[in-house]
């Protein structure tokens, strides 16, 4: 498994306006919109993502694209971390993980899902 991309991401409720204002902070647009569900703004090598309509929960998560989820979820199972069943959206498989009970934020393992071009 090899990790391809870790990003901060971000709970909003109302999408265009946090959109908005990271435009305005960081002087340009979001490289991917995705109607009300996903925002993501690439800069120097770091990507931002707002969740919107698209996301597990209320609380910010660190993102984590890896090549190859299953194997990834089975080495934090091996290891005695529990993980959450990986999901299905429209761009991805996703699968969460709480660095401790009730914990504020949350981790996301994710793959680009094969239907993906």
């Amino acid at each position: 498994m090899t990790i391809q991309r870790i990003g901060p991401a971000y709970p909003t409720e109302d999408l265009p306006t946090t959109v908005a204002l990271l435009t305005a902070v960081f002087g340009a647009g979001p490289t991917v919109v995705d109607g009300d569900r996903w925002a993501q703004f690439d800069s120097n090598g770091v990507r931002v993502m707002l969740a919107g309509t698209d996301r597990d929960d209320d609380t910010p998560f660190l993102a984590i694209k890896v090549d190859d989820l299953d194997l990834a979820l089975h080495r934090l199972r091996t290891g005695g971390f529990e993980v959450a069943q990986p999901v299905t959206g429209p761009h991805e498989r996703r699968a969460v993980i709480r660095p401790t009970p009730g914990s504020v934020w949350h981790i996301a393992l994710y793959e680009p899902s094969t239907a993906q071009t």
